[in-house]
């Protein structure tokens, strides 16, 4: 029944943006671009039907401690519209025409999003179950207490979301470069917004595999223990946690800061997109590199808060740190120029990592930080050895324009990297990296 009220509202929505475009459509003002963008996106509305029904499928599965489905289906979902461009689009001549192909690969691969976790329920022997006035009740319960989670998982992308509306508003125009005459107000080079959203897309890489992974999987458990009021089973899985954040985290981020200028050379800098581009990127994804622990720390903290039924506390750390970066950015740009955005985000989510800390004890207890301190000891170790090999690498390897060259840059530190963390990751008892090792295997539960 939920799934019901919830296609029902998503059918109303997507059914009142479609007569929008209708309406935009007909009128005669609309030229031949803003048609075709019109018809694309009616072509893509149902979309949000089949991923908000999948997402509630797949919601119900983690409940269940069943991820593997919901894991590959992104994966899924690139294979449908890259097939639609690789094996489709080509027996179109018309450029539009590819496009509409696309877009219908897009649309079947949301058709099997949601069909294969239905399918999983279904072998689970779950059958959708009638009672329309109870998962009405229900969607109104999911609402209220769903609207400060969305706020306080939101924090870092509103903090980037100010990052790119000042890199934008304060950015010297294309114009204007090489002129005399700046005004006061264009603080930033010409480019900068576009080397932040790069920068961007690379420091949420790993928090994306692994950080936004590993809270999905450690919220149902952080759930149980709380609703059977197990504290001690509640801390060892959100010190867990932490441990792999750190473990994860550390290597990460050094490796973003010092690869930084392969990873902007190798991926963006093509045409256009010429050295000082690339550079002005590699200082972006250097000082978000930064911040990666804290932002994966956050993850899984505010999944701690929720499990517990704290939902506000998150909300008002998140206005907190939503000022602290504003403040942060005025005080950074005026002498590190664009990096000052980067920088300002890193920062805030430490300090939001840090408070995040300190006020979850008030829920589930002190954390034993002394395992936590012991585990940074070992990865940190670990992370320097891996970044000394890293630098001399770099030091050693050929730089020049060709595309195998830029890839050698790139694939030889990071194999020898990842190698060298793992090796020593056993050597010193790195247990939290050896559990993400086992392949097909979850987080160990603790013996109750």
């Amino acid at each position: 029944a939920v799934l019901f009220w919830l296609m029902l509202f998503s059918l109303l929505i997507v059914g009142v943006g479609e007569i929008l475009l209708i309406y935009l459509s007909s009128l005669e003002s609309a030229s031949s671009e803003a048609r075709l963008l019109y018809w694309l996106t009616g072509l893509l509305l149902p979309y949000l039907i089949l991923v908000c029904m999948a997402a509630q499928v797949n919601a119900t599965l983690h409940a269940l401690n069943h991820f593997s489905i919901p894991a590959v289906l992104p994966a899924i979902l690139n294979l449908f519209w890259m097939a639609g461009i690789w094996l489709v689009a080509p027996f179109f001549p018309e450029a539009s025409d590819k496009i509409t192909i696309i877009c219908l690969a897009i649309l079947a691969g949301g058709v099997l999003q949601l069909i294969l976790p239905c399918l999983k329920l279904f072998s689970l022997g779950y059958r959708p179950r009638m009672d329309w006035q109870g998962g009405l009740t229900q969607i109104q319960t999911i609402a209220a207490s769903m609207a400060p989670i969305v706020v306080g998982l939101s924090i870092t992308q509103f903090n980037t979301l100010i990052d790119s509306v000042l890199a934008w508003g304060l950015a010297r125009p294309e114009a204007v470069v090489g002129a005399g005459e700046v005004s006061a107000w264009e603080i930033f080079e010409s480019g900068t917004a576009s080397a932040l959203y790069f920068g961007q897309r690379m420091y949420q890489f790993p928090l994306g595999v692994f950080g936004v992974a590993l809270g999905t999987v450690l919220y149902p458990r952080l759930s149980r223990h709380a609703e059977r009021q197990d504290g001690d089973l509640l801390r060892q899985d959100l010190l867990l946690g932490l441990q792999l954040v750190i473990g994860v985290g550390l290597p990460a981020s050094l490796g973003l800061c010092l690869m930084a200028d392969p990873l902007s050379s190798l991926l963006f800098q093509y045409g256009d997109f010429d050295v000082f581009d690339a550079r002005q990127t590699a200082e972006m994804i250097r000082y978000y590199g930064v911040g990666v622990v804290a932002f994966m720390a956050v993850l899984i903290l505010n999944r701690g808060f929720y499990a517990v039924g704290d939902t506000r506390t998150p909300v008002r750390i998140g206005v907190v740190i939503v000022i602290c970066n504003l403040l942060l950015n005025l005080a950074l740009i005026w002498w590190m120029k664009g990096k000052g955005l980067a920088l300002a985000t890193s920062l805030a989510a430490m300090i939001q990592s840090a408070l995040s800390l300190w006020l979850i004890r008030e829920k589930t207890g002190a954390l034993d930080l002394r395992k936590l301190a012991s585990t940074t000891l070992r990865a940190g170790f670990a992370t320097l050895v891996m970044s000394v090999l890293i630098y001399l690498e770099l030091q050693l390897l050929p730089v020049f324009d060709q595309f195998q060259y830029r890839l050698l840059r790139v694939l030889v530190p990071l194999v020898s990297a990842v190698l060298v963390y793992l090796y020593l990751a056993h050597v010193l008892g790195l247990t939290e990296i050896m559990t993400l090792m086992k392949s097909g295997k979850q987080t160990p539960e603790k013996t109750e």
